[in-house]
């Protein structure tokens, strides 16, 4: 057991070590969750085919995490956490509203994925039947809770060492249930399923980039500010890439076929998205499912803990990084048993309130990732914790474009989760409107990083060279 002391300090020379390749095994490890699977029948409801469906899986896929490797080179240049290194963007102080921001939706989507892990080990335990309901959802929650504090608050070494025997199990039990369902895939109703408009594809490549790979960008840098300066940067994103993609691409395309093949199937996931890929299995196998159910959201929610705790102290907490890993563990396991155990209906409205935190991520991912490419040197080490320093205080133009990303990006929209965010898509009027046949599309995204992607590029590049300059 090693714990990191490391927090929102720059990585010393004598800790830089390790290859790019090392950046497979947490990337694998928080993307081989069972919900991918899920994800097909998703990508299927946006009216599309099912090549349709694995083009805009692959393309979604690769091109979210493209932004997450590009945020990783940032990381090996300057080797610090990502929201510290977003104060060159924001101002020292004015980097605080993308850090609140990242901060909540760490902490929501932790306590999402553990409420997950925790609710399918109940509903998989009903199926085998010789342990209590509650008791298995008690079980489930304890084992999902301890590995990910436990990761979170001991940090990177432990984190790199635990996510390599997470992925390994849940690939070979992966590939298992691959084998056991294969017969109940129906070929010919799934090359029936019909081709899907223009705007249901967009749709779906649009889930594709915001639902897997879009969240990691304000914590890529996290995981690669321990490599050596002198590593390659095709090598960072190369592996980053690889290493996120490879897996959630195979299981919804699996999914998808799975899900083409039986319309009742692709109806049960939409309700339990992991309770019901248990049908397909025999019940000798649904004690393993549940493992590899848990151990692939924990996978996540690990990374979740580590890069909430070191966002906690990035806008202001005085506390060493594991004690504020630890808070958001306890913060984590108060909304677990909320969620699971308390509320009636407070997970889907929960849910629309980080896909809305989601749109000014979107915004400050472009902005980021766009100054990461900008500059051809690292960042100046001492003046990203510096007020006076070359970055200032506060950004008003950056902050000024995240709030203009975020306004056009609701207004483009619609967030179905929770009465109370049916505000959103108020400029969907301009393209045929809430019933038109882009409302569901959520372009809003695609323009929330244009705006900050193309914003940054045309405002900034002056700035940036005369900071490189001095």
């Amino acid at each position: 057991m090693q714990l990191e002391l490391n927090g929102t300090n720059v990585i010393a020379e004598s800790e830089r070590t390790g290859k790019a390749s090392s950046l497979f095994w947490p990337w694998c490890g928080a993307n081989v969750s069972l919900l991918a699977l899920s994800y097909g029948a998703f990508f299927l409801g946006f009216g599309i085919s099912f090549w349709q469906a694995t083009a805009a899986a692959i393309i979604g896929t690769v091109l979210s995490f493209l932004l997450v490797g590009f945020s990783s080179i940032a990381g090996k240049k300057s080797n610090a956490p990502t929201m510290v290194l977003s104060r060159a963007v924001f101002g020292v102080k004015g980097n605080i509203v993308p850090g609140l921001l990242s901060y909540l939706i760490f902490v929501g989507w932790e306590t999402v994925l553990v409420s997950l892990a925790t609710l399918a080990t109940g509903t998989i335990f009903i199926r085998i039947g010789h342990i209590n309901h509650d008791l298995a959802m008690v079980i489930g929650f304890v084992l999902s809770v301890t590995l990910t504090i436990y990761g979170g608050v001991l940090g990177h070494a432990v984190i790199m060492r635990l996510q390599k025997y997470l992925t390994i199990t849940t690939v070979i039990a992966t590939v298992i249930y691959i084998l056991l369902t294969i017969d109940s895939i129906s070929w010919s109703a799934v090359s029936a399923i019909p081709t899907g408009n223009f705007q249901g594809f967009i749709g779906a490549l649009i889930f594709g980039v915001t639902g897997i790979g879009l969240g990691w960008v304000n914590s890529a840098a996290d995981y690669s500010r321990y490599l050596p300066r002198a590593t390659s940067n095709k090598s960072v994103v190369g592996w980053t890439v690889f290493g996120a993609s490879i897996v959630p691409i195979v299981l919804v395309i699996y999914g998808a076929l799975l899900s083409g093949s039986d319309a009742k199937l692709s109806e049960a996931i939409a309700m339990d998205p992991i309770g019901a890929l248990t049908t397909l299995l025999p019940t000798w196998y649904l004690a393993f499912f549940a493992l590899i159910a848990i151990f692939g959201l924990v996978g996540g929610a690990i990374l979740d803990l580590y890069s909430s705790g070191l966002t906690l102290i990035t806008i202001g907490l005085p506390v060493k990084r594991h004690i504020a890993a630890t808070i958001d563990g306890l913060v984590m396991l108060v909304g677990t048993v909320y969620i699971v155990w308390i509320a009636d209906n407070f997970f889907f409205p929960f849910q629309g309130f980080l896909i809305t935190l989601g749109v000014p991520i979107a915004t400050w991912s472009a902005i980021f990732v766009t100054d990461v490419l900008l500059r051809k040197r690292a960042y100046n080490e001492e003046d990203l914790y510096k007020i006076g320093g070359i970055y200032g205080s506060w950004n008003k133009r950056s902050l000024a474009l995240m709030a203009l990303g975020s306004f056009v990006g609701w207004g483009f929209v619609t967030n179905t989760f929770a009465s109370w965010l049916s505000w959103q898509g108020y400029l969907l009027f301009l393209i045929g409107g809430k019933e038109g046949s882009w409302a569901y599309a959520n372009v809003g995204v695609l323009l929330a990083l244009a705006i900050g992607g193309g914003g940054h590029y045309l405002f900034a590049r002056k700035e940036i060279s005369a900071q490189e300059a001095s």
